[in-house]
């Protein structure tokens, strides 16, 4: 493990009450100097995943009728498109109406938003969301 440093926050109490209160809630192995590092590594991730060329991973998940016209066949073909970048994916019925897809992707964080707002973007899709992070070196 690296040198560690230590330094001060300074913030109003209600502010460090409501943050003792996330650290709570995070079990009891957290403490607050874990709960600060943890956001600093997730601010730190989402500042390096902002340049497009910056090695990835990702999920999409997204909830769409199978009713609707065709959908299903331009989401496999979308999925196709880009087999070198999806991983996996699994398919979910809800119910008799509803299916749910999680897509696993590994690649540059432009093409991976690139697929995702490709995904979500098809006619038919109800809702989704992509979550993008660093692969650690």
């Amino acid at each position: 493990m690296a040198d560690l440093a230590r330094f001060s926050v300074s913030m109003d109490e209600d502010m460090l009450q409501r943050f003792d209160q996330y650290v709570a809630q995070r079990g009891l192995s957290s403490n607050r100097s874990e709960a600060v590092r943890d956001l600093v590594r997730e601010v730190l991730a989402q500042e390096e995943i902002g340049d497009p060329e910056t090695e990835a991973v990702a999920s999409v998940t997204m909830v769409f009728s199978h009713h609707a016209h065709d959908l299903t066949e331009k989401l496999d073909n979308i999925e196709h498109e880009y087999y070198g970048l999806i991983i996996s994916k699994v398919h979910i019925h809800l119910d008799a109406h509803n299916c749910l897809e999680v897509i696993l992707m590994r690649g540059p964080a432009g093409q991976l938003r690139n697929i995702a707002e490709t995904l979500l973007g098809a006619k038919g899709v109800r809702n989704g969301k992509l979550v993008l992070t660093t692969v650690d070196e």
